[in-house]
């Protein structure tokens, strides 16, 4: 069976408004190719700093980004990966992705599990923990094609996490992710090849856009690997959007001729949640 993946690797604005307005724009301009699920870039919506976070979070029963999204979706009869948004609940702010039906409706929320605290000597230094708060559980949505998992950027790094919702029956995994000018030309491919290899799964990164105005530089590169571990598509740095057909028996197939996920020695060892 196949499926649509139209992935939208957009900048953000200068205000929340323009960046919404922008969104609904390009998107619109290519609703003609009949995507399935419309995938967005972590903190579509907001500057990727720790101020930023603070100033732009909202609240998810009053958000301005996620009514707009979730009316994208139904207007559009599309699911919509909301890639993720500062979310504030109480005194804590969550980095957090929301996925939509085609109603519009929420069916999952991931909060990123691992916070990015990094300290690459003379290159990058960033610490999400200094004003996000960390999500404590596994995401899978269960969709018209099929279970889902869903990751955000740093939370790719921990191959616990994609085994976890592969053994929970997820056949495509959704990580909206900013890796940086940095780890990005290092890690980005390679760890979505691994994940995808390792767990015989698609796996979807979807970024933002590289803003060279901006305090952090996104590398962009939103990229789709397949269940042999090969890049199916990948983009640049710059603002762009790839729509990408996949089809999910070649899952089935990998898994028959390599059956990686039958030959584990379970009776040895497993990854189990606590």
């Amino acid at each position: 069976s196949m499926l649509n993946i139209l992935q939208l690797q957009t900048k953000v604005l200068s205000s929340k408004e323009q960046t919404l307005n922008y969104i609904e724009t390009y998107l619109k301009k290519f609703l003609h190719l009949q995507p399935d699920i419309v995938t967005l870039p972590e903190m579509f919506n907001c500057p990727y700093s720790n101020e930023k976070f603070i100033e732009y979070c909202e609240e998810e029963t009053n958000s301005l980004t996620l009514s707009k999204i979730a009316k994208l979706a139904d207007e559009n009869n599309t699911y919509i990966l909301a890639g993720s948004i500062p979310e504030k609940e109480d005194s804590k702010i969550f980095n957090t992705s929301y996925l939509f039906d085609k109603n519009g409706e929420i069916i999952a929320k991931h909060r990123k599990m691992h916070l990015f605290d990094i300290d690459v000597k003379g290159k990058i230094y960033f610490k999400e923990s200094d004003t996000l708060s960390s999500g404590n559980k596994f995401t899978i949505a269960k969709t018209e094609f099929g279970n889902v998992g869903i990751g955000i950027c740093y939370d790719i790094r921990f191959p616990e996490l994609a085994r976890l919702m592969v053994n929970a029956g997820a056949e495509i995994l959704f990580y909206p992710g900013a890796f940086n000018m940095t780890t990005g030309p290092a890690h980005w491919e390679l760890t979505f090849r691994a994940r995808a290899l390792d767990n015989q799964v698609y796996c979807v990164g979807v970024a933002p856009a590289l803003n060279r105005d901006a305090s952090y530089h996104s590398y962009g590169h939103s990229i789709i690997t397949n269940p042999w571990g090969e890049i199916i598509t990948q983009l640049d740095e710059k603002e762009n959007l790839k729509i990408v057909e996949i089809d999910l028996d070649e899952i089935k197939k990998v898994r028959e001729e390599l059956p990686l996920l039958k030959n584990k020695r379970n009776d040895l060892y497993k990854i189990n949640l606590i």
